[in-house]
């Protein structure tokens, strides 16, 4: 028998007491901070979906982080450090002596998508905090709480060095990405404003309720931070065939740039379509039409030469902007077709090291995270003590 078969045994023989989230814990919101301080300021600025920017203030430190705004499933994590929390997102406290805080971060990290699936419609899907605060949660006794916790802890800290192990490559895949399209081989480029090299489009509007098993192929921009990659030859979902009349398509060599995040990184990332026929595009997206090399574009827009000048244009409400006019002045790199290929194909091979997940760290990371899942849900999981 485990220590912790030996706790519950010990503890909570017959089931434990399943509590509302909102009476085990206080909501603590952020603070809006609208000045953007120089680069080299300390702290980051959360949301809850990543940092936003800098800042040389700080109002919260070493906390469990949920996204108000829930723009991907991805909704809770842990923030280390000193950070500037804003309204956007909101940390907790427990309400009572016999709520360990780190449980409750567990438990909340093992139902994000639960947590997602109660935020509002919409680009600016926004979390029902009274739906939020009536998810039920297990309470075993504080012997049990804590080492649920040590255990899960020990799986956090095997998790965070093939992160940080996978964290260093991407860094150098990155740095090398940069320098092929700042010193390619062929010498001297010219820079040329994207409205000059195609046109953009903006898509049209569909709904979660639109979505169906089979129907028109479609890109919604959420999908663009979540599901896709560089390039893309089928998609992820599909919506009604009636709807067809109301659409707007991209067609095979296409980008399809989201024009709306929670922080300005995120804006304008982009996926090359390559599949063999059109594909909806929902209206927080552009479609970029041009006669380039699709991969090559899409590869251009994840450097940081493209994340200065975007930076430059993004409407920095709580929601992030960027307009089809914007994106238009941004420039970059002409080359020769063939050295387009050249280039991509290499960026292929080393995208593929870094984020293919059927293949090396990625691989072994997604195993681990699979097994730790597993792991943690089963901890978390109680039989109900009878009223």
């Amino acid at each position: 028998m485990s220590r912790i078969d030996e706790l519950i045994a010990e503890h909570c023989p017959d089931g434990v007491e399943y509590r509302f989230l909102g009476d085990l814990i206080k909501l603590n919101f952020g603070s809006r901070i609208t000045k953007r301080d120089d680069a080299g300021s300390l702290f980051p600025v959360y949301g809850g979906g990543g940092e936003s920017f800098r800042t040389d203030s700080f109002n919260r430190q070493d906390e469990y982080v949920v996204s108000r705004f829930a723009m991907s499933a991805r909704c809770v994590r842990k923030v280390s450090g000193k950070f500037w929390m804003l309204d956007s997102g909101f940390t907790f406290d427990p309400l009572q002596d016999s709520v360990d805080k780190t449980y409750v971060a567990y438990y909340l990290l093992s139902m994000q998508r639960d947590i997602y699936a109660c935020s509002s419609e919409g680009a600016q899907k926004n979390i029902k905090v009274d739906q939020f605060k009536k998810f039920r949660v297990p309470l075993p006794p504080l012997e049990v709480q804590g080492e649920i916790v040590r255990i899960l802890d020990h799986f956090a800290e095997l998790e965070a060095e093939l992160e940080a192990e996978l964290e260093a490559r991407r860094r150098q895949y990155a740095y090398y990405r940069d320098t092929l399209f700042i010193r390619p081989e062929t010498g001297a480029v010219e820079h040329v404003p994207l409205g000059a090299l195609g046109h953009f489009i903006r898509g049209r509007r569909f709904t979660k309720a639109d979505v169906v098993e089979v129907g028109i192929p479609s890109i919604h921009y959420g999908e663009i931070y979540t599901r896709y990659g560089v390039a893309a030859q089928e998609t992820i979902s599909q919506v009604r065939s009636e709807l067809s009349p109301l659409l707007r398509f991209a067609q095979s060599g296409d980008v399809v740039i989201a024009a709306v995040g929670e922080t300005v990184e995120d804006v304008g990332k982009a996926v090359a379509w390559l599949g063999d026929g059109s594909v909806a595009v929902h209206d927080d997206c552009f479609i970029f039409h041009h006669d380039m090399n699709p991969t090559f574009v899409s590869y251009y827009m994840q450097t940081d030469a493209f994340h200065a000048q975007k930076s430059k244009h993004v409407a920095r409400a709580k929601i992030k902007r960027l307009s089809g006019e914007s994106l238009a002045k941004i420039t970059m790199p002409v080359l020769p077709l063939e050295e387009q290929e050249r280039i991509v194909a290499i960026l292929d091979k080393l995208d593929a090291l870094v984020n293919n997940l059927s293949v090396g760290l990625p691989a072994e990371l997604a195993a681990r995270r699979t097994q730790y899942e597993h792991y943690r849900d089963g901890l978390l999981t109680f039989k109900e003590l009878a009223a």
